[in-house]
């Protein structure tokens, strides 16, 4: 049987529609690339998705776009779906504080490929050498969104406070060593604690960040000789010991809760840095699960919502949620959590799949727009619900439906979607040695 031949009518009316609105892209390493990519730069926030967490054309034209937006439009803030630590080691390289990390640092956590692979190093050179020519105060910087550095989060939370605060890193000491035993495997302190084995460690890490943020001034200019990009990463990183200790205890009682914690630090973290940088325009780098609308999926009709809901909820129209799809191709990832990353071939998508809609339009490369609402024919086709694919950080192409798609209305979910039929696999920098962080529910996200 073709591979078109389960396609309906109906259907080829709704590929044909698409292929009339969809525009031709060139290569994503293309120069030019991100010059389509203009119509979104009066936007407050851009979030940028992928399909998976491990395609080269999404890293790469995520980078042209966000070159473009930095350049031409004035953004000043990326913000990733990575651990605030380890991406504050990117920060201090693009911003000119520190040399390059270097590729077998070990404090790069699993899964190392999503940020220590040869596309995020071009895109850091060439920020380290856009900020070169810029005041320390208008340089872009780069920050991490995610949630699962606990125990690197402790440690700079006290390391900060011995520099400015010593007695108040004694006490910190104290508070957080409830958690200090489990933090290189927070996943055993939330069984047990669920459990009833151990009692938690939440009043301590709470007291911990209330008196932070009550000794602000004192830190940031005053007789301490803090500074405030100082202070901001101490207190973000006494957030993160917050929600995760949370999050671990959260992921034995379910994983929408989990979820929701998750995505609701994400965006937490997003305000928090919206807030304190002047004139602040950010574009985030996240999986679709993530940056698309989750009311218009099967995981927000399950009681799950996401960053890109959030950031909708609150901006309106000043935010531009864009996914990005493929058809086939190979992909950076691991077979089972903890295993070592392979390059895996993907399957060509299911027929009954967002994928295979805009496989029938025969287009190598393309970006769709649905913004303007007088697409009525465009919309239409857009808001019947079709299977999605996520694969993450794990891909089981053998149980594929059961493991990697999800419905959604594609018109809610994004407002506009870059497509490559056919990708290829990132080149990691160094070796890949998969440990820490459990396994997200249900894809690895």
């Amino acid at each position: 049987m073709s591979i078109h031949s389960a396609i309906t009518a109906h259907s080829r009316a709704g590929i044909q529609t698409l292929r009339m609105n969809m525009e031709d892209l060139p290569g994503a390493d293309a120069p030019g690339f991100g010059d389509t990519f203009d119509r979104f730069g009066d936007a407050r926030i851009v979030l940028l998705g992928e399909a998976t967490h491990g395609t080269h054309e999404f890293y790469a034209a995520r980078a042209q776009i966000t070159r473009r937006l930095i350049e031409h439009h004035g953004f000043n803030v990326v913000a990733v779906e990575g651990d605030w630590p380890d991406i504050a080691r990117f920060d201090d390289y693009v911003r000119h504080g520190a040399p390059r990390p270097k590729s077998g640092d070990t404090r790069v956590r699993f899964p190392t490929w999503m940020w220590r692979n040869e596309d995020v190093r071009m895109f850091a050179d060439w920020l380290r050498h856009h900020n070169a020519a810029l005041p320390q105060a208008e340089r872009t910087a780069m920050h991490g969104l995610d949630i699962y550095s606990l125990g690197e989060s402790i440690d700079a939370v006290v390391d900060y406070l011995d520099a400015h605060a010593p007695a108040a890193a004694a006490e910190a000491r104290r508070r957080y060593g409830c958690l200090t035993p489990w933090q290189d495997e927070p996943q055993v302190y939330g069984r047990a604690v669920t459990q009833g084995v151990l009692a938690p460690c939440e009043t301590a890490v709470v007291t911990q960040l209330g008196d932070l943020l009550q000794r602000r001034m004192a830190l940031v200019g005053g007789t301490s000789g803090g500074d405030g990009e100082a202070y901001f990463g101490a207190e973000q990183n006494a957030r993160i010991v917050r929600a995760a200790e949370l999050y671990y205890r959260a992921m034995y009682r379910g994983a929408a809760e989990s979820w929701n914690l998750r995505d609701r630090h994400m965006f937490d973290t997003l305000q928090a840095l919206m807030a304190h940088r002047k004139e602040a325009r950010a574009v985030i780098w996240a999986h679709n699960s993530h940056v698309g609308n989750a009311a218009a999926t099967a995981m927000g009709w399950g009681g799950e919502f996401n960053i890109g809901e959030l950031v909708r909820k609150a901006y309106g129209d000043r935010c531009v949620l864009i996914g990005f799809g493929t058809d086939r191709g190979t992909v950076a990832a691991a077979p089972d959590w903890g295993a070592a990353m392979q390059v895996m071939q993907v399957r060509p998508a299911r027929d009954d799949s967002w994928e295979a809609a805009f496989r029938g339009t025969g287009v190598a490369r393309g970006l769709l727009d649905w913004r303007i609402r007088a697409k009525r024919d465009l919309l239409s086709v857009l808001s019947q619900p079709r299977l999605e694919r996520a694969i993450g950080v794990v891909y089981r192409p053998q149980s594929e439906l059961a493991s990697h798609y999800f419905e959604a209305v594609l018109a809610d979910q994004f407002d506009a979607y870059v497509w490559f039929e056919e990708t290829s696999a990132v080149t990691p920098i160094g070796a890949e040695r998969p440990q820490g962080a459990p396994e997200t529910w249900p894809f690895g996200l």
